[in-house]
């Protein structure tokens, strides 16, 4: 997933503005800070932060951790013979040596442990995911078709793809079980979509998008011509309006819609699942 980039006058302003934009939660992203306001005279503030983000490809991994701490345990097992022995030969060393040497050892683990954790907090070299969008996008639509089944529908699963994300719409009559009250069944069934393709591929950077029956579309149109008409009244009153709280999907469109309006401008606050946007004049 490519970075976007925002600015804002505060740090927490600018992450939250790119979340907007990628359209996920806090725990699905992860951020750079690339510039910090600076302070000026009288303790105003210089300049704005800077905020890179993207969406953070989930690690699904357990079971491959599992399978090395046990042939670890093992490992370890298997040398305990050799360590008994050498304990029972050093039980007549000066007990002043033991506890020199005790804290030497540990130094030394203290070190090489911070030298890995070091490591690990400056690396973020990832290796290059092997999946390719048409297998996520295969997987996504097996999912769809067996979860369309199971809840007793008669659909079928189509797959679009571009650069930037797949999207799986599935098409049939009587699919509203699929969607729920305003989308929110949706949101749940895409959401299950992606950790089954992560959990059947492994880790990708693919965005992957569910529809059912074209719903995100009208909804996108909806939202879209309601953003308008907010944006008109803000121009006319020249008073900013509150909207309803939304999820950080339906945000992000009215954002992208109120960004090509002249006159308002938009930001966001509050916290999930009171979040809602501020159409104000500019």
């Amino acid at each position: 997933m490519e970075w976007v980039e925002t600015t804002a006058k505060t740090i927490e302003a600018a992450r939250e503005a790119a979340l907007d934009q990628l359209g996920v939660g806090a725990d699905e992203a992860e951020f750079e800070v690339v510039e910090e306001p600076r302070p000026g005279l009288f303790g105003r503030v210089r300049g704005e932060a800077r905020v890179r983000a993207r969406v953070k490809p989930a690690q699904v991994r357990e079971k491959q951790d599992r399978r090395r701490r046990n042939k670890s345990d093992k490992s370890s097992k298997s040398g305990s013979p050799r360590n008994s022995s050498a304990k029972s030969g050093n039980k007549g060393s000066d007990s002043k040596e033991k506890s020199s040497s005790n804290r030497g050892g540990n130094r030394g683990r203290t070190s090489n442990t911070d030298n890995k954790r070091g490591q690990n907090m400056g690396s973020d070299d990832r290796p290059e995911s092997t999946v390719t969008p048409q297998e996520v996008g295969d997987a996504a639509v097996k999912f769809m078709d067996g979860l369309t089944e199971a809840f007793g529908a008669s659909g079928s699963s189509s797959l679009s793809v571009d650069e930037l994300q797949l999207e799986v719409n599935v098409s049939g009559d009587e699919l509203g079980l699929l969607v729920g009250p305003g989308g929110r069944t949706l949101n749940a069934i895409q959401d299950l979509a992606r950790v089954a393709a992560q959990r059947r591929l492994g880790d990708h950077d693919t965005r992957l998008r569910i529809d059912v029956a074209g719903y995100r579309g009208r909804r996108e149109e909806a939202l879209g011509k309601f953003a308008r008409g907010v944006a008109d009244e803000v121009r006319s009153s020249g008073e900013a309006r509150s909207l309803e709280p939304m999820n950080s999907a339906d945000r992000k469109v009215v954002h992208d819609v109120l960004n090509e309006q002249d006159g308002v401008g938009s930001r966001s606050e509050g916290e999930d699942p009171n979040r809602r946007i501020i159409i104000e004049p500019s």
